[in-house]
């Protein structure tokens, strides 16, 4: 046969005549020779034109239809593409098995092609293990928060990856030597076989600084040696490190090579092990009452729960007293013409203390409802008070902190100037003896005592720093948080004047407020989600996200046994979360503030 008809079937098709070629033209022929001669010839039929047509046409039809046959021509093979990529499958062996010579006999450690039935006691096994499969989706389809499941399967990709040799530079800030630490490669054991990166034996005047430098893992990630190479045993091997199925049967009964799991033995056994399950917050508030009048100023303080379990809230001109255990709603006061801009409890009585837009700052008697005294001082409105003891301080739009002793007849004891704009954020730490303020002009300053030369003057945040809150877990721990431009929280060591850590918000901070019960800090924020989020310290990873505000939560207060927080907004509403639980040392037993907070939803 003519090779070029293999390579074009086609071609061969058209050469050769078809029989039904043959048919058609014999049966033209004799329907022509009919037509022409039938007149000569004797006894002769003449030809039915319709009849003549329809037989052509069903040879025609049945020509096509033969067309359609395949040939018996063989077919050119596909040719198979090969790429350098590696793309990972989820057969169940993990690559270094996958890509080592195994010897060829009918040991444990040779893989099978073929499916082989499971012996009993195999099948027992798989039976009483959870399945790799079902153990993520248990975790990932139901985590406790969004972050442990992103944590979790942070971990899972590293051990999956790089299994025991993860390179974990050292931050530079934590480094005993800012130029090049010797122990800023990688946190994996040193291999000889391997250099550094960069080369150990550069001077160090060459070296790049740690956190500029790549670091690499101290062992090869994906090994391959080549069969012939084995037999030969002339080349070098690559691992330096023979795995153990190279010389005889794995025995290991944990080795991958023997895991029907998607996932290596290490992973497993994360996703197995106990995990401690975060501490339930409710996402709604238990609890909200309207505020009509409720500013909107960022610079203003108008919320604060008293030690009597009493929550007191500026409006406007009027402040408005709710009891939490009886939920009754009584008016303190009204200015007339004059309006609130700041409130704050005594730490232990029924005094309250009143800022006013006019520099005013008015003390009050709530159980009696009868003002005091009215104290002078400021040339422009107070918007921050805080209460140490008899000591009451008052900061405001003047630029000037003023501390008033309010056994004395004199309307101010102290008079401090360090703030260059706007005071709006004051917090006494009684058992240290420290006060610390915050302005808008981006200055967190730290005053010891009564002194009026400040200690410590921070400028590290950069917008107003309103939220100040001193942890009363450990002494001297100061936590500040800055305005829209800023959007950190950090914390200070007020013993030493330096910054221990900080956080990036992504937003607003307005308010902070430690736990009395754990270790724990609040937050408030404005744009874009005006959320409240709650902080373990001293990791800084977020225990919940509380939203529902519908403008910035510019106000923040707690109550006296520490398990609810109350937020203001712009949005005129006041809302009671339940954030944190009882002291271990107060008992078990009861539902606390929540379960008394029932009667009144409107302070008016």
């Amino acid at each position: 046969m003519n090779p070029r008809f293999l390579e074009n079937p086609s071609t061969a098709d058209d050469a050769m005549p078809r029989d039904s070629d043959i048919n058609a033209n014999s049966i033209k022929r004799r329907a022509h020779l009919g037509g022409a001669n039938g007149h000569d010839r004797e006894g002769s039929e003449p030809v039915d034109p319709g009849a003549l047509s329809r037989a052509l046409q069903g040879v025609e039809r049945a020509a096509r239809s033969r067309e359609r046959t395949p040939v018996g021509s063989p077919s050119r093979k596909r040719q198979r593409v090969y790429g350098d990529r590696f793309i990972p499958n989820r057969d169940g062996r993990d690559l270094q098995a996958s890509y080592s010579l195994i010897p060829d006999n009918n040991s444990p450690a040779t893989p099978s092609k073929a499916k082989k039935r499971t012996p009993h006691g195999e099948l027992h096994f798989q039976r009483s293990t959870p399945s790799s499969l079902t153990l993520l989706t248990e975790v990932f389809a139901n985590p406790g928060t969004d972050e442990e499941a992103n944590r979790t399967f942070s971990n899972l990709l590293q051990s999956e990856i790089f299994h025991h040799t993860v390179p974990q530079p050292t931050p530079p800030t934590l480094s005993p030597d800012p130029v090049f630490p010797s122990s800023s490669h990688s946190t994996t054991i040193h291999d000889p076989s391997r250099a550094r990166t960069p080369p150990s034996n550069l001077p160090s005047s060459v070296l790049a600084p740690a956190s500029l430098t790549p670091s690499t893992p101290h062992k090869n990630i994906f090994t391959y040696m080549s069969p012939q190479h084995h037999r030969n045993g002339s080349a070098h091997l690559t691992p330096s490190r023979t795995p153990q199925s190279r010389h005889g049967p794995n025995m290991d009964p944990h080795s991958d090579l023997y895991s029907v799991s998607p996932i290596n033995y290490d992973s497993q056994r994360l996703l197995l092990s106990p995990k401690k399950q975060p501490r339930a917050v409710s996402k709604v508030p238990f609890k909200v009452l309207d505020a009509p009048d409720l500013a909107d100023d960022f610079y203003l303080n108008l919320v604060d729960w008293g030690s009597s379990n009493i929550l007191g809230v500026g409006l406007g001109p009027c402040v408005f007293m709710w009891n939490s255990v009886s939920g009754k709603v009584t008016k303190l006061c009204d200015l007339q013409d004059d309006i609130v801009t700041s409130v704050s409890w005594i730490q232990r009585g029924s005094h309250i203390a009143i800022g006013t837009d006019k520099g005013l700052v008015q003390i009050w008697d709530a159980e009696r409802c009868r003002r005091l005294r009215t104290m002078t001082g400021h040339s422009a409105r107070a918007g921050a008070l805080a209460w140490n003891d008899h000591i009451l301080t008052s900061g405001s739009r003047d630029r000037l902190i003023l501390h008033r002793d309010v056994r004395q007849p004199e309307q101010w004891l102290r008079k401090l100037a360090g703030h260059k704009q706007e005071v709006c954020g004051l917090r006494w730490n009684g058992e240290d003896g420290q006060l610390a303020s915050g302005g808008n002009d981006n200055k967190l300053m730290v005053w010891d005592k009564l002194n009026a030369t400040p200690l410590y003057k921070f400028s590290d945040h950069t917008a107003a720093v309103k939220a100040i809150a001193w942890s009363p877990h450990q002494h001297h721990l100061l936590a500040s948080g800055g305005g829209t431009a800023d959007r950190r929280i950090k914390f200070w060591n007020t013993a030493t004047g330096t910054c221990i850590n900080e956080i990036d918000t992504g937003s607003q901070v307005c308010n902070l407020a430690w736990s009395k019960n754990s270790n724990e800090i609040v937050s408030t924020h404005g744009f874009s989600q005006n959320q409240i989020v709650l902080w373990k310290y001293p990791s800084m990873t977020q225990v919940a996200s509380l939203t529902g505000h519908t403008y910035r939560v510019l106000y923040l207060a707690m109550s006296p046994d520490g398990q609810t927080v109350v937020t203001g907004a712009g949005d005129e509403t006041l809302r009671f979360w339940k954030c944190f639980n009882r002291r271990q040392r107060d008992g078990i037993g009861g539902d606390g503030l929540g379960s008394r907070m029932e009667m009144s939803s409107v302070l008016r």
